[in-house]
């Protein structure tokens, strides 16, 4: 998409009832967003945040807080790929702050407020239109995944995971789980560099399919993403649990997360992690550990991204209100 075509689009008059439409639109967002802020911030017991986080040394969350960075700054080139992606005009000094605050939005307050709404939201009123949107959206889903997918057919397939001896899935139904993901991950790899076609049409959006070394960056940056994760919550607990366990059990509780829907997965990361570690280490050490991976990972980020978002808020409509004229 060109910046005369942009501008082009712009320059038509819209329906009243789009217009209207929007307006309704944002009134609903700005209300949605400080309310579902407050329940959040409401249902956590900040006494046993605080106990949690003074039994740390100020070099054990200072390493987290390294690691919870490093992950940010990962993520938020996930939106890089889209740009390249799609060709659209947004420098990176754009849409970098732009993923970073959308994936911490996602993290609290789940993937239809800051995975897709408020990405909608931001990009449109910075000039992408709903097509492009799309498509960057869909790729840094597809990136996030992808590595996912990789890291857990990995760590499955190889048994890296000390499950105990009660689970009911089992090691051995566990790594063949995790070869049907690494030859998904190939698969998605092996089209891309050799599929004669490239292009899909459903409906009004076409599908291109990346080449094999974006497909390549989307699984670098995936992969990276959820190591770095794991490594925050492998710093957070005692030595003799190991990485593997750790980010296998992270793996795992994430696909709960996703099929409870369930915002911040509450509860549901607590659940799977103390139903699998606690054959390893005490109730304490892991609920400790979570609760400062939660403060570090979410809430701390979080705090941020509202004052990027209104940042982000404010140059928009400035961007906007100069390309009118």
């Amino acid at each position: 998409m060109t910046s005369d075509s942009v501008t082009a689009e712009q320059s038509q008059p819209q329906p009243a009832w789009k217009v209207w439409g929007k307006r309704l639109l944002n009134i609903f967002f700005f209300c949605l967003v400080p309310v579902l802020l407050y329940l959040l911030v409401r249902n956590l017991n900040w006494q046993e945040v605080k106990t949690a986080l003074h039994a740390y040394s100020a070099q054990t969350l200072l390493l987290a807080l390294a690691a919870s960075a490093a992950s940010y700054a990962v993520y938020s080139c996930f939106d890089l790929i889209g740009s390249h992606y799609t060709e659209h005009k947004l420098p990176a000094r754009q849409t970098i702050p732009v993923t970073f605050v959308c994936y911490a939005f996602n993290l609290n307050l789940s993937s239809w407020v800051g995975g897709i709404a408020m990405r909608y939201r931001l990009y449109s009123r910075l000039g992408l239109d709903v097509p492009t949107i799309t498509k960057v959206i869909s790729i840094s889903l597809l990136t996030n995944w992808l590595g996912y997918i990789l890291l857990a057919g990995g760590v499955f397939s190889l048994r890296l995971v000390d499950l105990p001896a009660h689970w009911k899935i089992g090691e051995t139904t566990l790594q063949y789980i995790g070869f049907g993901l690494l030859v998904a991950a190939f698969v998605y790899l092996f089209a891309c560099k050799f599929s004669k076609r490239r292009n899909w049409h459903f409906g009004k959006q076409e599908i291109t399919l990346p080449s094999l070394r974006m497909a390549s960056a989307q699984i670098v940056l995936g992969t990276l993403n959820w190591g770095l994760m794991a490594a925050m919550i492998f710093i957070l607990l005692p030595d003799k649990v190991s990485y593997w366990d750790i980010l296998g059990i992270l793996l795992i509780s994430s696909i709960a997360g996703v099929v409870t829907h369930i915002p911040a997965g509450l509860g549901v990361l607590e659940a799977v992690f103390l139903a699998l570690l606690q054959h390893q280490v005490d109730k304490g050490s892991i609920v400790a550990a979570l609760i400062g991976y939660r403060v570090i990972y979410f809430l701390i980020p979080l705090a941020v991204a509202v004052v990027v978002y209104a940042v982000l808020e404010k140059r928009a409509k400035h961007i906007r209100t100069s390309q009118d004229e």
